[in-house]
């Protein structure tokens, strides 16, 4: 039997924190629990990223080494911040610590072990340009006919095998619950996913989802690896439980194991993205998992007044799977509930939103604390239009302004041809839409064009068909597709009279431009909506030369397409997406386009989905808990559909969930019927 001889290691001195003061009492409460299993649910604006840090620094404080514990967080950004902030607290050598995200911890283990995986350590990680270039070579040597029909693109590939990874879920089921489109292709996308993973295996490569799946693997083909680590990380601290997927989940519950500590710390009622795989039931099934666990609630909000807190915790009450939470404010009441504010058309609700933000402005908000926030980018177009033509600045967080997407310039594309026939852009880009249709190949078809003279003439008393049709350095590939285009292009211009932007842009999207946009973009509906939302825009049009002048101009302001607008420096307004908008906060924030259909989603309602709808309504709650001072809740009553007609709007279901007196309701006038006592 071998003699026992423990080391002692020398003591170091503790850092003097005195937690009782930086802490208040359920944070403290947190900080300074025994080693075990804990979930913490720390609420919007509760000082979570000072809870992890002094977790850290008390542990350290407490005689656990700096090597013996594990930090994984969703950003390499989160995990430098919180480990700076621990050399701050404790002036001692914490370079052994390991923090970071998932991924970055996983490829470290991964280089030490790639050789038990059959890689070596030496491997590449791919970025999604790369994925998307070797899968663009599988498809290739697939062989695959796509004559008939446009296959799924790489992009789009890419994103279904990555929802398989990190959902756990099976190709069929994933393409059929989220790509029903590409489901015809099943067999050969199959086909290619295997193609993928041996090509991957030969050029020694691996993706962003093989960091964590092969890790996993790792961990269940090696015990004595799994052992290894789980003996180093003796306390391991995740961030943002609530955003763990499957693979993340797994790879916590390995290292965990049965005796190392965990401290969870997340908040069920932010739990957002579930449509890139993140389960909600980690978090939910954290005390059912660990019966022995503590849950430590923080819910003291430092970011926002009482009135917006009343608002929010009202609001998320209305969801049944959650835990038991009420903020409270650290601050004073500010005396003004937020306000609820109905605006008859889109246009108006944007034409409010930017005079107010003028008016609080003028009271000395700067417009970097004030934020739009939405539930999808579409939604934003009119303001984008308002603040544009009023010269307020402003930063889209949510993606390129409305008028730069690829998508609205594509289509923009038939119509500037259409106008001007001399536009050899405008062409290039319509006719590399087609597939099999190269830069070699369209410009061919573009001097084919030129050789017939119509480019110059202004009159067009023939259908454009009629020309394009008999070109004869069309691709055999593009046959077909170079036909439809020709008809859609007669659509735009019947008996060579212009037709009106909508009609335009109604007829490209069903015609030719759809079909191109399931094919080639992951958020297809996205940007389908996006142009539906272009031809309401065009509706307002009656010229069509007006109409693409407007797009030019607002796609391009100072005349520089395209560039980054301001400075990183300069007091700008936000834009943004609400899932973007997490994590940030402003002292007044618009909230818009609250209307049954685009805020809870039209979808989830069709489907009537109960899980998805309490995540949409997780959605309201982390817009209303973005606001520090001033909340308004916009919606339109009345969507000018330019091809359907009027449609009326009914209320999001979320504005009925809290009591009439937690808002003031606005009656908003014209100018010229205004009172002299209203709020405008």
């Amino acid at each position: 039997m071998a003699r026992q001889y423990t080391l002692h290691r020398p003591v170091a001195a503790g850092s003097g924190i005195d937690y009782v003061s930086a802490l208040n009492a359920a944070q403290y409460e947190a900080v300074s629990s025994p080693p075990g299993k804990a979930l913490v649910i720390a609420g919007a604006g509760s000082g979570k990223t000072r809870t992890l840090t002094y977790r850290v620094a008390w542990l350290l404080d407490h005689g656990v080494e700096s090597r013996q514990i594990l930090l994984l967080t969703f950003t390499n950004k989160a995990a430098r911040e919180m480990v700076e902030r621990v050399r701050e607290l404790i002036a001692r050598d914490t370079s052994d610590l390991w923090a970071g995200t998932f991924h970055s911890i996983g490829s470290r283990i991964l280089r030490r072990h790639a050789e038990d995986l059959g890689f070596t350590r030496a491997f590449s990680i791919l970025d999604r340009d790369d994925q998307k270039s070797m899968l663009a070579k599988v498809i290739a040597a697939c062989n695959i006919d796509t004559k008939e029909r446009r296959f799924p693109k790489a992009e789009v590939l890419a994103s279904i095998f990555s929802l398989c990874e990190n959902t756990g879920a099976s190709l069929p089921d994933v393409i059929a619950g989220s790509y029903e489109r590409c489901y015809d292709w099943l067999e050969q996308i199959e086909q290619i996913r295997l193609g993928y993973v041996e090509k991957k295996r030969v050029t020694n490569s691996m993706d962003f989802d093989d960091l964590l799946v092969l890790t996993v693997r790792l961990f269940g083909e090696r015990a004595d690896v799994l052992e290894l680590y789980q003996k180093k990380f003796r306390h391991l601290l995740v961030d943002e439980y609530q955003d763990t997927n499957a693979v993340q989940g797994r790879m916590i519950e390995l290292l965990t194991g049965r005796s190392n500590s965990l401290m969870a710390v997340g908040d069920d009622a932010q739990s957002i993205y579930s449509w890139r795989g993140a389960d909600m039931a980690h978090i939910l099934g954290f005390p059912r998992r660990y019966p022995e666990a503590r849950v430590f609630t923080i819910d003291t909000n430092y970011r926002s007044v009482p009135e917006i807190l009343d608002l929010s915790n009202a609001a998320i009450r209305a969801n049944a799977g959650r835990f038991e939470k009420e903020l409270r404010s650290a601050r004073a009441a500010a005396g003004a509930k937020p306000a609820l504010v109905a605006l008859p058309d889109p246009r108006t609700q944007a034409g409010f939103v930017v005079q107010r933000m003028l008016e609080l402005r003028d009271a000395g908000v700067p417009l970097n604390e004030m934020a739009v926030l939405y539930r999808a980018h579409f939604q934003s177009l009119e303001i984008q239009m308002e603040l544009t033509v009023r010269g307020i600045p402003f930063v889209l967080t949510s993606g390129l302004r409305f008028f730069e997407q690829a998508h609205i310039k594509d289509v923009s594309a038939f119509l500037r041809f259409v106008v001007n026939r001399r536009d050899e852009e405008s062409f290039m880009r319509m006719v590399l839409l087609l597939p099999g249709c190269g830069p070699v190949a369209a410009e061919n078809l573009w001097r084919e064009w030129l050789d017939t003279g119509w480019a110059k003439r202004d009159d067009l008393p023939v259908k454009l068909s009629e020309i394009l049709l008999g070109f004869s350095k069309v691709p055999k590939k593009a046959v077909k597709h170079w036909q439809q285009l020709c008809y859609t292009l007669d659509e735009l211009a019947p008996n060579g009279f212009l037709a009106k932007p909508s009609e335009m842009i109604f007829s490209v999207l069903e015609g030719i431009y759809n079909e191109y946009l399931e094919a080639s973009f992951d958020n297809y509906e996205s940007r389908r909506s996006d142009l539906e939302q272009l031809s309401q825009y065009g509706g307002g049009f009656a010229d069509i030369v007006e109409f693409l002048s407007q797009l030019s101009l607002l796609g391009a302001v100072d005349g520089q397409p395209g560039a980054d607008h301001h400075g990183p420096d300069e007091d700008q307004v936000t834009l943004s997406s609400i899932h973007q908008a997490k994590g940030l906060e402003w002292q007044v924030v618009f909230l818009i386009w609250l209307v049954e259909g685009q805020f809870p989603n039209s979808r989830i309602l069709e489907a009537d989905d109960q899980p998805m709808l309490e995540e949409e309504r997780r959605l309201f709650y982390v817009a209303i808990t973005r606001a520090k001072d001033d909340l308004y809740l916009t919606y339109p009553m009345m969507n000018p559909k330019s091809y359907s007609g009027d449609v009326i709007c009914s209320p999001s279901r979320f504005l009925g969930d809290f009591p009439a007196d937690l808002v003031d309701a606005w009656d908003v006038g014209n100018a010229d019927a205004r009172s002299d006592d209203a709020p405008f």
